[in-house]
């Protein structure tokens, strides 16, 4: 009798584990197909991202091509009239105000040099009171401004 127990638990058992394993197998295999599925997302994810940065990128550089052409166009536009009086005009715009300002800065400057000598300072401290640190970087930037425009037309 026990014979016939055994036999009959092990037949279940030995029809059970195949089922089991089975099962297990299709676990693990859904387990693996759902990761396979969020790396491809991920992938597809990165890819979009790159996607989209270089039609930003493109975007840009097409922008900045555009403002340069803009930029080009109208500086063409600035240059000749075709009009003499009014091509001299407007090419002496800058150089006036260039002029005129810095007879003002020079003007302020002298006036704080003559503020300070007729308050009793010395010469040596009125000078020092009318020049700053300020003035020297403006005055830094005039000079390099146009002994480096020099350069650059020579090089032309």
């Amino acid at each position: 009798m026990i014979e016939t127990l055994l036999g009959g638990f092990l037949g279940g058992v030995f029809r059970v584990v195949p089922e089991i394993l089975k099962f297990m197998d299709a676990k693990n295999e859904r387990s693996h197909e759902l990761s396979m599925q969020d790396k491809a997302l991920e992938f597809q994810k990165l890819k979009g991202d790159q996607k989209i940065e270089e039609i930003s990128t493109q975007g840009q550089a097409d922008w900045n091509t555009g403002t340069l052409d803009t930029l080009k166009e109208a500086l063409a536009g600035q240059m000749k009239s075709g009009v003499a009086w009014i091509d001299g005009l407007s090419s002496s715009v800058r150089p006036v105000v260039t002029y005129w300002f810095m007879l003002l800065y020079c003007a302020a400057k002298t006036a704080v040099f003559i503020t300070a000598i007729n308050a009793g300072s010395p010469w040596t401290d009125a000078i020092k009171l009318s020049w700053t640190e300020a003035d020297q970087a403006l005055w830094a930037g005039i000079l390099n401004f146009w002994f480096i425009n020099r350069v650059f037309e020579k090089v032309k």
